[in-house]
């Protein structure tokens, strides 16, 4: 595929995944969204097959399930409720979907706070609080990278993951040794959901060219003396690690955030691990001098 024609199709799909992810609750069928990309309906498909390396159902199935994940983790919506709003006509047939990428039912996991063991740190009885996640103080080198503008609730991070993809498989950047991260720029505790603001960030080759391109742009992820911390589960659940990195850990570590944002970088892809096995290091860098 000449690389004209590809980036002429990652922007078609790229087109299709904001208007998915803008209308999860509704019929997304194939010739509608083909329809959306100007292209055939009859080839459509293969086309979005081949640049994002799964159907279209499981993209929606996966953005739904991650939705319904924050869902139970963060509010008290009834579990039927979840359950229709994910796409499913059945308590019974979403525990099943759910279960399979998740590793427990719904309810459970709502119970529980999520599937990592880490992740009840604050709901944990006071003679239990020394369970805590495992922190390095490492060197983490600035990379340049390509970055597009998320501004909005965190929990819809994953659809600016979608739209990266399509843009990047169109740029020939999603290569073996390509890394992901995330730039955060706000507290979510004082922000508004509607102010967030991140960046979703691929590593690009050193003769890139520069680009002004419907919302990417050219940036180089903070680096230096960091507390790392690796969280190993649903994106989902990330809000808890960050809670404990904050309201635990670094208090009691004698150490002092830098003037930079917190970031993370992403170590496996969606499309291929279950949520319960995805990887992500959370960086919080911090001044090069102790308290």
């Amino acid at each position: 595929m000449k690389n004209t024609t590809r980036e002429s199709y990652a922007k078609r799909i790229e087109r299709v995944i904001a208007y998915m992810t803008q209308n999860l609750d509704g019929p997304l069928d194939v010739c509608s969204l083909a329809e959306k990309a100007n292209l055939s309906s009859y080839h459509f498909h293969r086309i979005y097959v081949a640049l994002m390396s799964e159907t279209l159902a499981s993209t929606v199935r996966r953005l739904r399930l991650h939705r319904a994940a924050a869902q139970l983790l963060l509010s008290d919506v009834r579990l039927s409720s979840v359950a229709s709003k994910a796409g499913y006509s059945s308590v019974q047939s979403f525990n099943r979907a759910f279960k399979e990428q998740y590793q427990l039912a719904p309810a459970a996991y709502r119970e529980r706070g999520g599937i990592t063991d880490a992740i009840n740190f604050s709901k944990l009885k006071p003679d239990n609080r020394h369970i805590s996640y495992q922190i390095a103080i490492a060197h983490r080198d600035p990379q340049r990278v390509v970055a597009l503008r998320h501004v909005g609730d965190y929990m819809d991070l994953a659809h600016s993951f979608e739209r990266l993809a399509a843009w990047g498989t169109g740029h020939n950047l999603l290569q073996a040794d390509s890394r992901v991260f995330v730039v955060y720029y706000d507290d979510p505790n004082v922000t508004a959901k509607a102010a967030l603001r991140a960046d979703i960030c691929i590593t690009i080759p050193e003769d890139f060219a520069p680009i002004e391109d419907n919302g990417f742009h050219l940036m180089t992820t903070p680096g230096g003396r960091c507390a790392v911390l690796k969280h190993t589960g649903p994106l989902a659940e990330l809000t808890h690690t960050y809670d404990w990195l904050f309201g635990n850990w670094l208090p009691d570590s004698g150490e002092e955030p830098d003037d930079q944002p917190h970031f993370e970088e992403h170590l496996t892809n969606p499309r291929i691990v279950p949520p319960s096995e995805l990887q992500t290091w959370v960086c919080l860098p911090l001044k090069e001098t102790p308290l």
